[in-house]
């Protein structure tokens, strides 16, 4: 194969990896793969490259952000072989986006924040897509974002035309309503139909707390999924030392155990991990 390795590799060199990959001599696995069939990869990708950013970990972060542009690579290469687009036409897409959406730095528009900012890039992003009703704004939001994330987004697209709830307070009032009705319906023994709305009710109705309280809703439950794996691990070890096994406790027991000794230990140790 006609290719000459480097000590140093630019962008350009790596574009041309992939299409050697993707090519009749090259990778058969690479050759064989669709946009659906890696589509997986992409995500798992992006979620790693978080993963360093939440971790402040600098040398992982720059091998999943080059993964990531691997992906991003590999996608433009395939439709390159269709002729539809290629890698440059992405680049020029995405550069003069930025262009356009940025008149104060490109242009002659003024701003005094970043919020006329924000406002400015919204205005934009409607004209630009063609977007003539807030209904449309709130249907481009992503439907493949995880549920939780695309709430938020939803939400706040929604609160900028006036429709928002009042402050955390009433926010709050409205989980307790909503986790009312899914008791109500679950002591009536309703369909299940009907208890999976309410649920999605309740999980919408959480958003609005914490989107109210100030808090990204995504990056707060990974971190209560992370202390609630810190807390099955210190109670775990305690009934290992006390040499009980967690089959032998009542539900009540091992709530007992859990209460006392999570509380107690994680305390002493979650300044470290956060």
């Amino acid at each position: 194969m006609d290719f000459q390795q480097k000590e140093q590799y630019t962008i350009a060199d790596l574009e041309r990896i992939i299409a050697l990959l993707r090519a009749p001599d090259g990778c058969p696995w690479d050759r064989e793969q669709t946009h659906q069939s890696v589509r997986a990869n992409f995500i798992e990708e992006t979620y790693e490259a978080i993963e360093a950013i939440d971790t402040n970990n600098v040398e992982l972060l720059k091998e999943e952000l080059g993964d990531v542009l691997m992906q991003v690579l590999f996608h433009a290469q395939m439709e390159a072989e269709l002729g539809t687009f290629t890698f440059a036409d992405v680049v020029d897409g995405v550069a003069k986006k930025l262009i356009v959406r940025h008149p104060h730095v490109f242009g002659d528009v003024h701003v005094k924040d970043s919020a006329q900012v924000l406002s400015n890039w919204d205005e934009i992003k409607k004209k630009t897509k063609s977007q003539t009703t807030q209904t449309e704004v709130l249907e481009s939001v992503s439907t493949a974002l995880p549920s939780l994330m695309r709430s938020y987004k939803v939400q706040k697209k929604a609160a900028k035309v006036g429709v928002d709830i009042q402050n955390a307070e009433q926010a709050l009032d409205d989980l307790i309503m909503c986790a009312h009705r899914l008791k109500k319906s679950l002591s009536q023994q309703e369909t299940i139909g009907l208890s999976d709305e309410q649920v999605g009710d309740l999980l919408f109705a959480s958003v609005h707390v914490a989107r109210k309280c100030g808090v990204e809703p995504e990056f707060s439950l990974t971190k209560a999924c992370n202390r609630f794996i810190i807390y099955f691990a210190v109670v775990e070890k305690y009934t290992q030392k006390k040499e009980i096994c967690w089959s032998d406790l009542t539900h009540e027991e091992l709530n007992a155990i859990w209460r006392q000794v999570a509380t107690e230990k994680f305390s002493q140790i979650e300044n470290e991990i956060y």
